[in-house]
């Protein structure tokens, strides 16, 4: 009889030579088997069965809860609007205040403490139907047992197969970035070394991909960012930086960290030219800013990569692009990114999860589906302030990527309201009643 200890390590020799010529070689050089898409095609016939039989079974069950359609129903016009509207129905004296405006803003405050359009912004995005993941969606009910045993299933196949080998997989990505990017290091500054290091990223964020199943369509790469430029994206997760560092490479910027991710950042900082800052130099705007327009103005550096939303937002809208990306000069690429929620949550929560437990979570769910949109160049034009260019260029992010264009500030996720905002909003409400009541009808004499 064969020893137990040699038939498991035969059995670990095999899987990782399976894993070595199936999905490492072939990411190192960018090739696709095709074992991802048939297993998404898979996954995809299994949710719209789940999907269907979800939808019968609350047929058969009477009185069963119908989907949520959220708490509050809102007329689709804006709050100037609304309220032009509400005065010329009512038509008081031009100029003066109405009683009945008071009303109304009470109304509204009272909408934004139930459902406020920020809050919304940082909590899981709710799906439609279960997506046999987890049990989190409010609308699922138990339906049948055959839908639960394909659950269970799915919990054995994504902590007992997925879950290592994505692992693996990551382990061997960052490592191969750590010790890559400092051999390349030690080459003197030359157009070969900036392609060895551009080679060796390019190399470790493919298999850090294939270690998420991540499945990733670009559209129009044609205006992938170039050399010299700002690539601005909206920002869902941390993932964000491996799906575009899957198609291109780019110079990061960030604040400098210690543990593992301050060797991972001072290796990649041997071979590229990142921009890493201290924790004092955060807070000195000019000096982020000089540096970053030092790194722009040569046109041979790798194009910068920068989320402008300052915070991870949950895969549903673009919140406000900070202007200060956009004061540095120099070509701006947008980039819009949408994550199919179908097969996991991409949104990072950082108020509720830490990097270790979010990593966790990604790698054991279904797979990471993605669409990424280069959009054409863009660059401030004549007479316009960074803080409109921000504004144009998150628009732009929006519409493209099919998210909701939101004004408000990410900081508003842990901050207060900021009392430019506040007496904008007074601004607006005086314009209107000086000058839009003087344009209602009169009554008869």
């Amino acid at each position: 009889m064969a020893d137990p200890l040699s038939v498991a390590a035969a059995a670990f020799q095999l899987w990782a030579l399976v894993v070595v010529f199936f999905i490492v070689l072939p990411a190192m050089f960018g090739v696709s088997l095709g074992v991802s898409g048939v297993y998404i095609q898979i996954l995809l016939r299994i949710l719209q069965w789940a999907t269907v039989r979800i939808q019968r079974g609350r047929q058969e069950q009477p009185g069963a809860a119908a989907p949520s359609t959220g708490i509050i129903e809102h007329s689709g016009v804006s709050m100037e609007e609304e309220l032009v509207q509400l005065r010329l129905s009512r038509r008081p004296e031009a100029g003066e205040f109405s009683l009945s405006d008071a009303i109304y803003f009470c109304q509204k405050g009272l909408e934004s403490i139930v459902e406020d359009q920020v809050t919304q912004r940082f909590s899981s995005e709710e799906l439609a139907s279960w997506n046999l993941l987890t049990r989190t969606n409010q609308n699922f009910q138990y339906i049948s047992l055959r839908l639960t045993i394909f659950w269970v299933l799915g919990v054995l196949v994504r902590y007992g197969a997925l879950l290592p080998l994505r692992v693996a997989l990551a382990v061997v990505g960052l490592s191969w970035l750590v010790m890559g990017t400092s051999v390349v290091g030690f080459l003197p500054e030359s157009s070969v070394k900036n392609w060895l290091s551009e080679l060796v990223h390019l190399t470790c964020y493919r298999i850090c991909a294939r270690g998420l199943s991540a499945t990733i369509h670009y559209h129009d790469k044609e205006n992938r960012p170039r050399k010299g430029g700002i690539c601005v994206a909206n920002h869902t997760t941390p993932i964000d930086v491996v799906i575009l560092a899957n198609d291109g490479c780019y110079a990061m910027v960030g604040q400098i960290h210690g543990g593992l991710m301050g060797v991972i950042q001072r290796s990649m900082l041997r071979s590229c030219p990142h921009i890493w800052f201290e924790r004092s130099e955060m807070k000195d705007r000019h000096a982020v800013t000089g540096r970053l327009r030092a790194h722009v103005s040569d046109k041979n550096k790798l194009p910068i990569l920068i989320f402008p939303e300052g915070t991870c937002v949950n895969n549903t809208s673009v919140l406000m692009f900070k202007k200060g990306s956009f004061e540095i000069g120099g070509t701006i690429h947008p980039v819009a990114i949408k994550y199919d929620p179908r097969f996991g949550d991409a949104f990072w929560n950082s108020s509720k999860y830490n990097m270790v437990s979010y990593l966790l979570r990604m790698m054991s769910s279904w797979a990471v589906v993605v669409n990424v949109w280069y959009l054409p160049p863009m660059t401030l034009q004549d007479g316009e302030d960074a803080a409109h260019f921000a504004s144009r260029v998150k628009s732009a992010i929006a519409r493209r990527g099919g998210l909701l264009d939101l004004a408000w500030d990410g900081g508003l996720k842990r901050g207060k309201v900021k009392d430019s905002f506040r007496e904008e909003q007074q601004k607006m409400y005086s314009s209107i009643v000086v000058q839009n009541d003087s344009r209602a009808p009169q009554g008869d004499e």
